[in-house]
């Protein structure tokens, strides 16, 4: 089947909406040094075949265009296009092999003896070569490189060391973080990190993920929260692709985990989690897990899990300092280009106590700022952090048998018991704490909240909810 060439405007409009996209995934020198130098300058089809030709000025520019960034160039044009496409990769001078195309259409020459001496004239050295292939700009394409594997795998960008404020509270996590990264696999395997709401757990995390790519770009990484580990395997089962989901988790070279106490109670998840588990060790490949409570706290994970989790480096994560909170506040503010002083800082970090609620504080000045045109000054912080302590907790859509439920499962009774009159001492509290919920947090009348347990008077379950406070 004869290949069909494209027009070279149709060339020219697809080119000029792939180096749109690129230049906003990378960065201003990367897509300056390897993207513009190196231009799509011919697509042909055959069939379903798409073919497209990248004419790169030098043999340098074109074999490390495509170990560096082929595949993502080849994502990009393919989304463009509409179809997958396969990526001819020649050395010649582009301004040339562009007027060549031109000139096809107004003069009927076939030599081809011409039109290699067109495509592959060696170019004159540009001055500024031995500039564009800099130690500099060398680590530039590899931080780049990194940052687009880190999107793929699902890594926040800037959750990196560099943007990880560290004091007494988290230094240990810092330091042992910064070690796995180096090194994944040669000690602290697993590391397990744990701590409250906000304390940069995974911020650490997403770091190790990064900067392992940053050292090796190369390296297998996966990540998933406790909650996407337990979809997945239920999809792979309900699907017949356990064997997809193995493959996935067990040729890695480091696993990092997120909240890890979401697979507790699950058997089979803990199955295949455990079994995930010692292929990697015994490999000496990098576990990295989360939680927001150490190993023997996590209520329903099994004993064999427990103990693999405790052999590794545990290390809790505590609160934010002032001081801490007051450098977070600083750095993520520098970050979203907020210029906040060192007094406003410190203002913010002292009524804020942790670093998720600092973002959120950083959010709502930035909006006032650019899409309301305010000020930033004392003022405005004092309103924004007044609005925000203000702001109501959202209504509980949960009914008095999901409380039932949910306490019932807590201590592991059936509801049955719990809405019974049995005058054991575990149901007994499991029923006060029940009816109390009932009361404070859904605000269901006595007499409603009675109905439920046993068609109890509404006096009776008055006195019950008072002595649960109790």
């Amino acid at each position: 089947m004869s290949s069909q060439e494209w027009s070279s405007d149709k060339v020219k409009e697809i080119w000029q909406t792939t180096c749109a996209q690129l230049e906003l995934e990378l960065s201003h020198g990367v897509f300056n040094t390897w993207i513009l130098p190196n231009p799509l300058t011919q697509i042909s089809s055959s069939g379903q075949k798409i073919v497209a030709i990248i004419t790169s000025p030098t043999g340098f520019h074109s074999a490390n265009l495509k170990s560096k960034f082929g595949t993502h160039l080849k994502k990009v044009l393919s989304g463009v296009i509409g179809k997958t496409i396969e990526i001819d990769y020649r050395v010649g001078n582009p301004m040339l092999r562009r007027k060549d195309n031109q000139n096809k259409k107004t003069a009927n020459v076939n030599s081809s003896q011409k039109t290699h001496s067109l495509n592959f004239r060696k170019p004159p050295q540009s001055p500024r070569v031995e500039d564009l292939f800099s130690e500099a700009n060398t680590q530039l394409v590899e931080k780049n490189q990194a940052q687009i594997k880190a999107r793929s795998v699902g890594l926040q960008q800037d959750y990196t060391f560099e943007t990880f404020a560290v004091s007494s509270s988290n230094e240990m996590a810092h330091a042992a973080a910064t070690a796995v990264s180096q090194n994944p696999g040669d000690s602290y395997n697993p590391l397990f990190l744990y701590g409250g709401v906000g304390v940069g757990k995974t911020h650490l995390m997403h770091a190790i993920g990064y900067n392992v790519l940053l050292n090796n770009p190369t390296a297998k990484i996966v990540y998933s929260t406790g909650e996407e580990f337990t979809n997945q395997i239920i999809n792979a089962i309900q699907t017949k692709k356990t064997i997809n989901f193995k493959n996935r988790y067990r040729n890695t070279d480091v696993l990092l985990l997120d909240d890890v106490q979401f697979i507790a109670g699950k058997t089979s998840v803990q199955e295949e989690f455990f079994h995930t588990f010692n292929a990697l060790v015994k490999n000496n490949k990098q576990i990295v897990l989360t939680s927001d409570r150490p190993p023997h706290e996590i209520l329903l994970l099994e004993g064999r899990l427990r103990s693999r989790l405790e052999a590794g480096l545990m290390i809790d994560i505590q609160q934010p300092s002032f001081e801490l909170r007051t450098a977070i506040l600083l750095i993520k503010s520098k970050s979203l280009n907020i210029p906040v002083s060192i007094e406003m800082a410190k203002m913010i970090a002292a009524r804020v106590d942790s670093a998720r609620k600092i973002g959120g504080i950083l959010n709502s000045l930035k909006s006032s700022i650019e899409l309301r045109g305010k000020e930033l000054t004392l003022e405005l912080i004092e309103q924004t952090l007044v609005t925000e302590a203000d702001q109501k907790r959202p209504k509980l859509n949960v009914k008095i048998n999901d409380v039932i439920k949910t306490v019932s499962d807590h201590y592991h009774l059936k509801q049955q018991a719990v809405k019974g009159k049995s005058r054991k001492k575990r149901i007994t509290l499991a029923r006060h704490v029940a009816m109390y919920i009932c009361k404070e947090d859904l605000s269901e009348s006595y007499a409603e909240i009675g109905r439920w347990f046993s068609g109890r008077d509404h006096s009776t379950v008055f006195m019950l909810t008072i002595k649960s406070t109790n």
